[in-house]
């Protein structure tokens, strides 16, 4: 397939965790200058690493990470790299193993290819907490209690810190988000809390929404905060919708598009 194509774009993936069966796959596209692309037909495929039969296309659709701008925060708009939108693909993977996944993207006319910089593990089992298994209840920190510029980088700071998990978790719906902002290494933790935010303003009333950041101290260096680490979270961000029972009803690994996070919303009301 790719003799018959001409080299392009980089293809990232922005998800770590991928089991066997069906499968999220969010990616971004980016050229040869770091520059994202958006908004081209892209189609992806998958590989066993090492050779084999190709699985696929699966095409991708590109989500928006766009808000109303009563939503934007002032930390999105002075990041210059922070991203714009995410391509999202359902892909099946057959079985646990490392694969490469091939994207072909339609650029002025004309095919080309993209690899990721390393093959994409598919793992049995994950420890992440997965649909319809209990949220672990963990202590997330809480406006007033601690000072808001330990527990948020946002600026201006949102409104996801009224209530600790573990006192809401099994009485209501709840919107879990794991990301930072500020130091966000993906880039992608700015727009997914802004889209938390828009979204809250729609569902603030009949679920519980919980912004938890992720290093300690607010720094890189010091790792991950143990709350992080009691989710066995590899990467960020992250967002889990949990039903008032306190089972899991959606999660989202990556950038995720107010269309999606509104669609995992419902799943747990």
């Amino acid at each position: 397939m790719r003799k018959s194509l001409s080299g392009g774009p980089v293809l990232a993936p922005a998800v770590s965790v991928l089991l066997p069966g069906e499968n999220r796959f969010a990616f971004a596209l980016f050229d040869t200058a770091r520059k994202q692309i958006t908004d081209a037909p892209v189609a992806v495929y998958l590989q066993r690493a090492g050779g084999g039969r190709v699985l696929g296309p699966f095409v991708a659709r590109d989500e928006s990470l766009a808000v109303k701008p009563a939503y934007r925060s002032k930390t999105v708009a002075d990041d210059p790299d922070a991203a714009k939108s995410v391509y999202v693909a359902s892909v099946r993977a057959p079985k646990p193993g490392r694969y490469n996944v091939l994207g072909v993207v339609r650029l002025d006319n004309r095919l080309v290819a993209a690899d990721p910089a390393a093959p994409t593990q598919v793992v049995r089992r994950s420890p992440v907490p997965n649909v319809g298994q209990r949220a672990i209840p963990i202590d997330t920190p809480v406006a007033g209690q601690e000072p808001i510029d330990r527990i948020d980088t946002r600026d201006p700071h949102d409104d996801m810190h009224s209530a600790s998990l573990a006192d809401v978790l099994g009485k209501k719906p709840i919107v879990l988000v794991f990301a930072t902002p500020l130091l966000c290494q993906s880039r992608v933790c700015g727009p997914v809390v802004d889209i938390a935010e828009e979204l809250k303003a729609k569902y603030g009333k009949q679920a519980e929404f919980i912004h938890m950041e992720i290093y300690n101290d607010n720094d890189v260096s010091k790792g991950f905060r143990p709350q992080v680490l009691k989710w066995h979270l590899p990467t960020e961000p992250w967002v889990f919708t949990i039903r008032r029972d306190g089972t899991i009803a959606a999660r989202l690994e990556g950038a995720f598009s107010a269309q999606e996070l509104d669609a995992a919303i419902r799943k747990a009301l």
